[in-house]
């Protein structure tokens, strides 16, 4: 074991080796409770060894990022434009699954990096390859938002937080006090829907996979219909 130590202790430090440990870090405790310290000790290394490699926190999360939207499957040649977005937005949400705490970090960032601009330039280039007009793209990834990474936030989730790891204990839903569905009778409806409907496919409450793929999919066909309608934003059916 010390000989395999040792090994591992003479890899030589870069930054994609950087980046992965620290996604595995992230996976484990959380992006919270990732430091630069803890990292040098996972490593092996001092952390002053880390800013060779890296210059702040800050590019150690972008660099975790696009470690991560990496895991993302490839586009599929010849596959048909609506197929070959659900399939890459499908994969993207798979993939922020496996690492809770991304989602919040992506949100959190005021710039891209390139391995997101990568990803949303070959999704755009997907829906152009398809046909659609630029204008009607425009609109497209306006609509997407997110979603076209895998991940929307949810009106009626509470759920998400800042480096939450791990699976999510779900908790039967409650209905809304009195006083809440007076004022907000058709928000109470919704709520009360989902804490009542007990036979539900999807069990009681909203299932996150189940409410992301129907959403995706009006929107995948909403879009088709536009695109076959000709539709531009100057001239929009009535």
């Amino acid at each position: 074991m010390a000989e395999q130590t040792g090994t591992l202790r003479r890899t030589p430090l870069s930054r994609d080796r950087i980046f992965r440990a620290a996604v595995a870090l992230a996976d484990e405790a959380g992006i919270e409770s990732l430091s630069m310290r803890n990292l040098a000790q996972a490593l092996g290394v001092v952390p002053m060894a880390l800013y060779k490699h890296v210059a702040n926190k800050d590019e150690l999360i972008a660099g975790m990022i696009d470690e991560v939207v990496g895991e993302i499957d490839p586009p599929v040649p010849g596959l048909d434009w609506k197929p070959a977005l659900r399939r890459r937005i499908l994969s993207a949400r798979q993939v922020l699954l496996r690492h809770p705490w991304a989602a919040l970090a992506v949100e959190s960032r005021t710039t891209a990096t390139p391995a997101i601009l990568a990803y949303l330039d070959s999704v755009i280039g997907a829906l152009r390859s398809g046909g659609l007009s630029v204008d009607l793209t425009h609109h497209v990834m306006h609509a997407l938002g997110s979603r076209a990474l895998g991940f929307s936030q949810e009106l009626f989730d509470d759920s998400r937080r800042a480096g939450r790891s791990g699976p999510v204990e779900s908790e039967p839903p409650t209905a809304p006090p009195p006083e809440f569905a007076a004022r907000f009778p058709h928000v109470a409806e919704i709520a009360t829907a989902a804490a009542h409907d007990d036979t539900s496919v999807v069990g009681a409450g909203c299932d996150d996979q189940f409410e992301f793929e129907f959403a995706l999919d009006l929107l995948l066909d909403g879009i088709e219909r536009r695109h076959q309608q000709g539709w531009t934003s100057h001239h929009r059916p009535r």
